[in-house]
């Protein structure tokens, strides 16, 4: 039984009586409604809160009746005994046994994340029978995008609506446990994508009693932004990111968006309630934030890391060539950004952006190179082109091996996609489940964004792009993982094994304390970068993702060439065209 009394929601107080909680300021009563129960007022406690008592334990269903004709689910829902318009079930979220309750996590610079889509692996239970294969591969933590409940029963996970839920389309709230559970006994740790910016379209019914929860000034992509300055607001999101950690223990959260919360404070704040309340534990706290803001990566700011966006977009137009839409504020003098990139963290800190019409980021030179998580392939960049590409299917074979190689063993945390290491040829669609009403919208809305983009002017090549509410969008994106042991996908495996493993032997134990000692463009698409580890030593990577060859200078063990003999080049100042070179040196 739970002993940890919540906010919102339902707090089991014994195995057969439970404490209801909602907040519902624009209503003048609420009565809750359990199945096989007589409807049951509850009372006012102030400030727009409600609750009651009932002699019911776990597997109770319920809802919340908030006016005459309108009873909704509970938007701190543990379970849904359907989808996110039915009723609530009572969980009890200290039921499970687990088997390695004396895991406490892992540091943070041993950290390689692996991120997918759990529906496209089969729910939480495929998930976790892919466990030993990760953990052969190389991978330190799988990140799932979003779980919680969301309408239909496949979609990315950001439209979800009921953030305590998982999915009943991905499993039972034991079956996460189960994964969570067997990857501690792997030595493995979950991260979890978290979403606090906005509600899906559809069964976000707190519009209809709690109007209080956004603040109509304000707009968003999605509508009018959630009020972090009301502290039932602000404690619904804080008692859910610790619901995570604490009752499934989760290792750690990505905050998705986060410039589209207009309270900056509370992300610290957010944070320093974690770090208080979760001490012994490695917990891991990362951002995903366009505005680059370097101050919540520093000590105090309480967060491990921001997804490097720059990085990604700056790597995509070398590897590629594609300029249209964000990649216009990278694409030009590609090795020059680079090199910022590699040496500071951030290209912009502080320049007004083209794409965005506005000032963007903080200085960050002086941030440790873990403060940045970096990729070559995410669920956004696969999953946002209108066919689902990924980069096998769209860049040159040696120029990706050369930047899979500077991705894998520079001190940045790196992040692969599911299926990216061998070269998965399933893309990555966007795919969702919508009711008949909201579904058309959706297709048509996802076909409009790309209007502007010069192969899509004509509206009948618009009519190609995939359906996102298309069963078969969705079987389209489901990556074969038999495809790793068939040429030419099982030389690219062997290469993130062979990487990965250079970089737990000979890189990860010396990153505390890693700075970098900065970065040149040698060529139109080459850089030289330099980094101090913990130890001393000095680590190089020579990378040219170009066609032709670069001048590059530079001496000490070789731990990687891309090309056979390259290392040799480097003595003499040339830097083959597609090619990596990695050196270690004593400092």
């Amino acid at each position: 039984m739970s002993t940890t009394t919540t906010t919102w929601g339902t707090t089991l107080l014994a195995p057969d009586r439970t404490r209801f909680r909602l907040w519902a300021p624009e209503s003048a009563e609420v009565a809750l409604e359990i199945e096989g129960r007589a409807p049951q007022p509850m009372q006012a406690a102030g400030e727009g809160w409600f609750e009651a008592e009932a002699p019911v334990g776990a597997g109770a269903r319920y809802r919340f009746r908030v006016s005459p004709d309108l009873a909704v689910p509970d938007p701190a829902s543990r379970l849904q005994a359907g989808d996110v318009h039915d009723a609530s079930v009572v969980v009890d979220p200290a039921a499970y046994r687990w088997t390695h309750a004396e895991w406490r996590g892992r540091p943070w610079h041993e950290t390689v994340l692996y991120e997918v889509h759990a529906g496209t692996m089969g729910g939480f239970a495929g998930v976790e029978a892919a466990l030993p294969r990760l953990k052969e591969l190389g991978v330190t933590a799988i990140e799932l995008m979003p779980i919680n409940d969301f309408p239909g029963r496949r979609n990315w996970g950001y439209d979800g609506v009921l953030p305590y839920a998982p999915d009943t389309a991905l499993g039972t709230p034991d079956q996460l446990r189960s994964l969570v559970d067997a990857a501690h006994g792997l030595g493995l740790m979950i991260f979890l994508d978290v979403v606090y910016n906005h509600f899906g379209p559809d069964g976000a019914y707190l519009h209809a009693y709690a109007k209080r929860f956004f603040d109509e000034g304000i707009h968003t992509p999605w509508g009018a932004a959630i009020d972090f300055k009301q502290a039932p607001v602000r404690a619904f999101f804080e008692e859910n990111a610790l619901a995570w950690l604490r009752d499934y223990r989760i290792d750690g959260l990505r905050f998705d968006a986060v410039h589209a919360i207009s309270e900056a404070d509370w992300l610290d704040t957010l944070a320093t309630r974690i770090r208080a309340e979760l001490p012994d534990r490695h917990i891991h706290l990362v951002l995903e934030n366009e505005r680059n803001a370097a101050r919540h990566l520093r000590p105090r700011g309480g967060f491990d890391a921001q997804w490097n966006d720059d990085g990604h977009n700056i790597l995509h137009p070398l590897l590629t060539g594609e300029r249209e839409g964000y990649y216009e504020d990278f694409c030009d003098n590609g090795a020059e950004k680079l090199a910022k990139v590699l040496a500071e963290g951030f290209l912009f800190q502080g320049q007004t952006s083209g794409h965005l019409g506005a000032p963007r980021g903080e200085p960050s030179a002086g941030l440790p190179p873990t403060a940045f998580v970096l990729f070559l392939q995410n669920h956004d960049q696969i999953g946002n082109r209108a066919f689902g590409e990924r980069l096998p299917a769209i860049s040159d074979p040696r120029a990706l091996q050369a930047a899979t190689a500077l991705l894998l063993l520079c001190p940045q945390i790196p992040l692969l996609f599911m299926g990216e290491e061998w070269g998965a040829t399933a893309p990555f669609l966007f795919f969702t489940d919508h009711n008949a009403e909201l579904a058309p919208l959706v297709t048509q809305g996802r076909r409009k964004e790309f209007a502007h983009f010069a192969a899509f002017q004509d509206p009948a090549k618009r009519e190609t792009i995939p359906d996102p509410n298309a069963e078969s969008t969705f079987r389209a994106s489901i990556p074969d993982p038999a495809e790793a042991s068939r040429p030419p996908h099982d030389a690219m495996l062997a290469l993130y094994r062979r990487l990965l493993a250079l970089r737990h032997g000979r890189i990860v134990p010396h990153l505390p304390g890693a700075s970098a000692l900065g970065a040149e463009a040698v060529g139109e698409a080459a850089v030289l970068a330099r980094w101090r580890l913990g130890n001393g030593q000095i680590l190089t990577i020579a990378t040219n993702l170009g066609a032709g060859a670069a001048r590059a200078m530079a001496e000490g063990e070789t731990l990687f060439e891309s090309m056979a003999g390259a290392a040799g080049t480097l003595a003499t100042g040339e830097l083959p065209p597609r090619c990596t070179v990695a050196l270690l040196s004593q400092g």
